[in-house]
């Protein structure tokens, strides 16, 4: 009995060595790192976060092997200024990616707004030791500055050796017979004006025609040509949406112009499956940022009406197995275990996006607000999962406030990467909390943006374990009650649409995650000391800002034809490089 009790003892300790040794060896070499980000994805839309309706096996497969946070929360509200925080491990306020506009993304590939070239991207501090990085799918960073071909802002010049995809965003405007998507109220104020002038012209010609109105042919003249050329000024640009924003790249090379639609999601994933395999020695960074789900939701045949939730759900369910599809070749490559792989969502889901009576924008399960909405929790909390096997412990769920830029630090550490000393760094590294080394996140306070707006405040109270949530900034809801702002599109940062709360709306996140009922001096004896903390915490971050320039200036995001990437001589801008 002594015996085998040593026998025990030795193998056990034996065990542990091994397994020690195996997980040090892990950490110690550059594990491969895959991104996934999708597009306007509600955390309620997912089955591992509660849906059972949406199939989505092989992200649930992902937090079953892997860690899930619950708290999860995106810098920002919208694409661009929430991808640039993911980019960067900075809020979008700091390099210059929020507005102060109601223009709260980039709106064409033709503007000189982007993300800075004196930011410094997580694939350039990787592309530093070692890895080669690439980028398939969505950027809406913005292309070119001053010409067509300086590339200022392109994925290539951000620290990306391999770019394949959209420049852009996807839009409705991208898909024929759909109703357009791109600044619609102010086309329809400039088709209205464009038709007063016509009709003011016709009216002055028919009046000389019949002698009713004594005036010269020239100011007729002069009167049309000004009428035209107003007409021109702006058609030029919104009468050609699908050909100025629709586009494919790979690298500098525009392939597609306008893209197809039908083929764009096979030819996505076969661009991340050949990338892994030519880079499967490694180390490699793979960004997969999908088009998945935003509008226009263009759904390949093979998964049409196959989810209960008509083509949203099909469009998530796509979006699933193209996740299966390129974790199956982690499989097949024998690169599972060397991989840490990410799947997010840029920001909630797009509560506005109708169709009728059919939703064609995501769920935010329990949570208030959706995309656009700068402090409501449905606005940006947003699911994330991570898997290393090995390295990280499978089945764990994580309660702990962490925010999308975290990936930063996170990816940066792992390999072997020396975060910037010359700014500041809003991410922490995740590394200790994923691994159970940690109990608690490094985030104290969370400042969440509405375009250049703060609207509301987050205080991680660590001693107490309460979450303390304050709203100086509510959007107007349309119709009352509705819990958006439909009939807008998406609610705005400022202005008569939005309310303004002095004493702030306080919520204990920790009890009321749902936002459901304000806490008030009456309700809550922490009432006041809260406000006051989170004052001060606003008064220190405020002073960590510095002055830079605003990327989504009215002048900035307006459309430049001398920027417009183009496959062929301008404005003749049509090819299919893919189909030949």
């Amino acid at each position: 009995l002594l015996c085998f009790r040593r026998y025990l003892l030795t193998a056990l300790i034996s065990c542990l060595f091994w397994n020690m040794l195996g997980l040090s060896a892990a950490m110690d070499s550059k594990p491969n790192i895959l991104l996934f980000l999708a597009d306007d994805l509600g955390i309620g839309d997912i089955g591992c976060y509660g849906n059972n309706t949406i199939r989505t096996p092989n992200i649930d497969r992902l937090a079953r092997e892997g860690v899930k946070l619950t708290q999860h929360i995106a810098a920002a509200p919208l694409c661009t200024p929430s991808r640039a925080a993911f980019l960067t491990g900075r809020y979008p306020i700091r390099s210059g990616m929020a507005s102060s506009n109601r223009y709260r993304a980039l709106q064409w590939n033709a503007g000189s707004g982007g993300l800075p070239a004196n930011e410094t991207t997580f694939a350039r501090l990787l592309q530093q030791q070692g890895y080669t990085t690439g980028l398939i799918g969505k950027w809406h960073q913005g292309v070119s500055c001053e010409s067509f071909n300086d590339h200022c802002h392109h994925p290539l010049n951000h620290g990306f050796d391999y770019f394949y995809g959209m420049p852009f965003t996807l839009l409705n405007n991208c898909q024929e017979n759909k109703p357009p998507e791109l600044d619609v109220a102010l086309q329809a104020k400039l088709w209205l004006y464009s038709q007063i002038i016509a009709l003011a012209v016709l009216t002055l010609t028919a009046g000389k025609l019949i002698g009713l109105i004594s005036i010269r042919w020239k100011i007729i003249a002069c009167f049309t040509l000004a009428g035209g050329l107003f007409f021109i000024s702006w058609y030029s640009s919104y009468g050609f949406v699908q050909y100025w924003n629709c586009i494919l790249m790979r690298n500098h090379d525009v392939t597609e112009q306008p893209m197809k639609l039908e083929r764009t999601a096979s030819l996505m994933l076969k661009e991340a499956v050949l990338f892994i395999k030519r880079n499967r020695h490694g180390p490699f960074l793979l960004f997969v940022s999908f088009l998945h789900v935003h509008t226009p939701l263009f759904t390949t045949a093979k998964f049409l009406g196959k989810s209960r939730h008509g083509l949203y759900g099909d469009n998530v369910e796509e979006m699933d197995w193209m996740v299966g599809k390129i974790l199956d070749l982690l499989d097949k490559e024998g690169l599972k275990n060397h991989t840490f792989t990410y799947f997010a969502s840029d920001h909630g889901g797009h509560l506005e996006a109708q169709n009728g009576s059919a939703q064609l924008g995501g769920w935010n399960g329990i949570y208030k607000g959706g995309k656009g909405m700068g402090g409501w929790e449905g606005g940006i909390r947003v699911p994330g999962v991570f898997r290393w096997p090995g390295v990280l412990p499978a089945g764990t769920v994580i309660d702990e406030p962490t925010s999308l830029m975290d990936i930063y630090p996170t990816v940066v550490h792992l390999a072997g990467g020396i975060l910037p000393q010359d700014r500041v760094i809003d991410g922490r590294n995740l590394v200790p909390l994923l691994q159970g080394r940690a109990q608690k996140s490094e985030h104290e306070f969370l400042f969440h943006y509405c375009g250049s707006y703060l609207h509301a405040v987050r205080w991680h109270q660590k001693d107490s374990g309460a979450i303390w949530k304050a709203h100086y900034v509510t959007p107007v809801f349309h119709p009352p009650g509705a819990g958006a702002c439909y009939g807008k599109g998406i609610c705005p940062c400022f202005g008569e649409g939005v309310t303004h709360h002095d004493p702030p709306l306080l919520f204990d996140l920790s009890r009321d995650p749902s936002e459901a009922k304000p806490l008030s001096a009456d309700t809550e004896p922490l009432f006041d000391a809260v406000i006051r903390q989170m004052g001060r915490a606003i008064e220190e971050h405020r002073r960590t800002l510095t002055p830079v320039p605003e990327q989504l200036s009215l002048y900035n995001v307006m459309w430049k034809p001398w920027l417009q990437p183009c496959c062929e001589t301008f404005p003749f801008c049509r090819c299919d490089k893919e189909g030949d």
